[in-house]
């Protein structure tokens, strides 16, 4: 048994280093004086400047960030409410509701975008922010909905019962009771959703108009043209802003369990 687990802590390993010895070797290559980047040849900042005088490379930025936080909006307000019918209402066919939400989380991204596209094309919306924010939305509220009622499901019925019996009204109950018990979940959710949007290249290829290049779709076309140390640059900010979004939203969710774990307080 010991062998065994030996074996299995080195094929942990060497997949660990597959994973990340590339992103490595990109951030490390970042600083690297060679505009090539296939030698080191000296450390510098130089690319990082650069990025900030690339109109088109911020321009894009510009573009992902306020196609993420419309679409985190948008899906923390669609996966909340989701969650609290779901978990208030029993009616026929939830279970095949709540199925059919979690499709765009399994659905290959390829085939989510193919069919976007078409949907798009069938009703005559032009192609722009709208078609990209409703493409996001429709992947990333399902995550929202699944945090929120990962909360509820510890959540003591007695409370809002205990507000309503002191004079709130149900929306107030809701509002004052339900939402702040809920927040750690909703900011997780809200968190994951604007790091999905964000870095969403494939479904974003299919629905996005020349006018509306995000970041990520800047990116995949200039790396087909050739080696530029400045993508090196933005993919290591990106990165790292990905990374402490993603370890929020480990942290949120941590806290919300310890909380839920807690006894009410008299």
């Amino acid at each position: 048994m010991k062998r065994v687990n030996t074996m299995l802590a080195a094929w942990t390993a060497a997949t660990m280093l597959f994973l990340y010895l590339p992103i490595a070797i990109l951030i490390g290559f970042s600083f690297n004086t060679s505009r090539l980047n296939i030698v080191w040849q000296g450390f510098t900042l130089e690319w990082y400047a650069a990025i900030w005088r690339d109109a088109v490379l911020v321009k894009s930025l510009e573009n992902s960030l306020y196609i993420a936080s419309v679409t985190t909006a948008i899906s923390v307000v669609l996966g909340t409410a989701g969650a609290w019918l779901l978990y208030r209402y029993r009616f026929p066919g939830a279970r095949m509701w709540q199925t059919l939400i979690f499709v765009p989380m399994l659905v290959p991204e390829v085939i989510m975008g193919v069919s976007l596209l078409i949907f798009f094309v069938v009703i005559h919306l032009e192609l722009g922010f709208t078609s990209i924010v409703i493409s996001h939305v429709t992947f990333c509220f399902p995550f929202v909905l699944v945090a929120v009622q990962a909360r509820l499901a510890g959540l003591d019925p007695a409370l809002e019962e205990a507000a309503m019996d002191l004079g709130a009204t149900p929306v107030g109950a809701f509002r004052r009771v339900l939402v702040p018990y809920l927040m750690p979940a909703i900011i997780s959710g809200a968190l994951m959703s604007f790091t999905l949007s964000l870095d969403e290249l494939i479904v974003t290829y299919f629905t996005a108009s020349a006018g509306t290049r995000t970041l990520p779709l800047e990116i995949f076309g200039r790396v087909k043209k050739g080696l530029d140390p400045t993508l090196n640059a933005i993919s290591t900010v990106f990165i790292l802003f990905t990374a402490v979004l993603v370890v929020t939203t480990e942290l949120l969710k941590r806290r919300g369990t310890s909380l839920a774990s807690e006894p009410p307080q008299p």
